[in-house]
């Protein structure tokens, strides 16, 4: 007989095995939550707010495809260079909300919005998570907020920071309809899958991850039922998931399948990724202050967890240090799991605060840590907004309709979080002066923007890194030996040549083929001087006949 038809009987007169009695009174109220929830958004919001163009990696990429959708019915240059072409994708929640708030306001405040309904998603998905967990509100999920800004959010990984908050609360609804009829638990979680695996596949493996981990622990906290009925239960937990498998087969990423790398280094960094910006001593000192307010609580028998937090670690663990760094083409897959798992942890502890010192102490120490977080990176983006301006001002000497190669004087360019805004700024010509860009994100499987056709060759398809000014050097007027390559003859196909992670005073390294027109801090932008057509030879006169 199937789980579906074997309801838990037990459950039905009994609380969930899952779901902690709440201890009253044992925190804030819920109107001083509430109030705290708006004052860190709104503190949370600065940096966003204040920067339109976030030096993120690979934001302004994914904004110019948004851009792309919602004119390209109306842009002809776009029309020449792009075309859309709708799939079952894993990677399409951006594509499908940002131009919908487009044609009411502009596209970088379209992106503006994005952001912050993901920040809100993420933090609400905490509090409710917490919530359907231990049957009460409590303040201590706010301690996501100074979380929300960390490594991998700066790589710009837009749709699968939207999954993380979905994630949450696709968990938060199982744990609350645990005990409820199976068919309805089944179709919610179902729909949230289906929901997860449009914003990105990962984040569909973080509810994964999620609910194997609530299973477990329910799995063995329910002894008194026969352990048959039990392990049925269990693996029937599974079945919502089964409608990726006919979506990833009927997607083209599944060409991409076999595109995958495991690495054991950068294991431990993927860790330091959830509390690390910017500078080390800031993660340091908000890491030290919130260890040494959990010792207190600890102290002070202010602190208890959820029997979901250990399988939670114990198989996220297990998950991470198996996953590969490249899964379907896509490039730090391990290293963007820890800070998913690190909102669930958040969840599944809770402090008593009944007391008043602990109360205050509380709001203190959230306040703190957020306004150091918020402090650092409206800091660093503040120093780094004189760049978004230089390059601002040399797209405008693009001519729109123009075709632009990136290439790098650097090859360890972008690896410093505060060069990461540079790596796909190019983009900005596609949003601002209609041109082709040779790293817009077109890659089959992964996004919907392709090139068209006479322009295919000429754009990077592989998510690949630009190339080196010697590599342009080299293929100048010959293709690559070892293969073609989109920048191959590119003064025939380009009108423009960004260089980026430059040194100032750097002599020009083709003046023949490259005129400078603007330099930046970091960036230069050279215009393309074509090369001269050939002159014909001139005919050579018919030889007279000999007499």
């Amino acid at each position: 007989m199937s789980a579906q038809s074997h309801p838990p009987q037990a459950s039905t007169s009994a609380p969930a095995p899952l779901r902690l009695p709440p201890r009253r009174p044992h925190d804030l109220s819920r109107g001083l939550i509430a109030l705290l929830f708006v004052a860190c958004m709104a503190l949370v919001s600065i940096p966003i707010l204040t920067h339109p163009i976030p030096p993120l990696s690979d934001y302004v990429n994914h904004l110019a495809r948004m851009h792309v959708i919602a004119a390209l019915p109306h842009d002809e240059n776009l029309a020449r260079f792009y075309s859309l072409e709708w799939s079952i994708l894993p990677n399409l929640m951006m594509d499908l909300v940002v131009p919908v708030i487009d044609r009411v306001t502009n596209i970088y405040v379209a992106g503006e919005i994005y952001t912050l309904l993901c920040f809100a998603l993420i933090t609400a998905g905490t509090l409710t998570l917490h919530r359907a967990l231990f049957g009460s509100w409590s303040a201590l999920p706010l301690l996501a907020f100074p979380l929300l800004y960390n490594n991998i959010f700066l790589i710009g990984v837009m749709n699968y920071y939207f999954g993380i908050g979905l994630a949450l609360f696709a968990l938060a609804f199982w744990s609350l309809l645990r005990e409820k009829p199976w068919p309805l638990r089944f179709m919610i979680s179902a729909a949230f899958v289906v929901a997860l695996f449009f914003c990105h596949l990962f984040a569909a493996g973080v509810y994964a991850v999620g609910i194997l981990s609530f299973e477990l622990a329910r799995l063995f906290g329910r002894r008194d039922t026969p352990l048959l009925p039990r392990l049925i239960d269990f693996v029937a937990s599974g079945l919502p998931f089964a409608i990726i498998i006919p979506m990833l087969i009927a997607s083209p990423t599944w060409g991409l399948s076999g595109q995958n790398t495991w690495e054991p280094q950068g294991k431990l960094q993927g860790v330091e990724f959830v509390i690390n910006v910017y500078y080390d001593i800031v993660a340091f000192v908000l890491t030290a202050v919130v260890v040494l307010a959990a010792a207190w609580a600890i102290q002070h028998r202010l602190l208890r967890t959820h029997p979901l937090l250990l399988p939670l670690l114990l198989v996220a663990g297990a998950v991470y240090l198996a996953m590969p760094r490249v899964v379907f083409a896509t490039y730090m897959a391990d290293q963007r799991f820890p800070i998913a798992i690190a909102f669930m942890v958040l969840a599944t502890i809770q402090v008593d605060l009944r007391h008043r010192l602990a109360q205050r102490g509380f709001v203190v120490v959230l306040i703190l840590l957020l306004a150091v977080r918020v402090g650092e990176v409206q800091t660093v983006w503040d120093r780094l907004t004189h760049w978004t301006a230089s390059f601002q001002k040399s797209i405008s000497l693009i001519h729109p309709g123009s075709r632009v190669l990136v290439a790098y004087a650097d090859i360890q360019g972008g690896n410093d979080p505060r060069d990461l805004g540079l790596v796909h700024a190019a983009c900005l010509a596609i949003i601002e002066r209609s041109s082709l860009v040779t790293t817009a994100f077109t890659v089959k499987g992964k996004q919907i923007l392709r090139a068209n056709p006479p322009y295919r060759n000429q754009v990077d398809t592989e998510d690949g890194t630009p190339p080196q000014i010697e590599q342009l050097l080299l293929t100048e007027e010959d293709a690559t030996p070892d293969g073609p390559r989109y920048w191959d003859l590119w003064p025939q196909h380009f009108d423009y040549v960004y260089v980026l992670f430059t040194e100032r005073g750097a002599p020009n390294p083709d003046p023949d083929r490259l005129k400078m027109i603007y330099e930046g801090e970091r960036f230069r932008l050279y215009q393309v001087i074509p090369p001269k057509p050939a002159t014909p030879k001139p005919a050579t006169p018919p030889a007279e006949p000999l007499n």
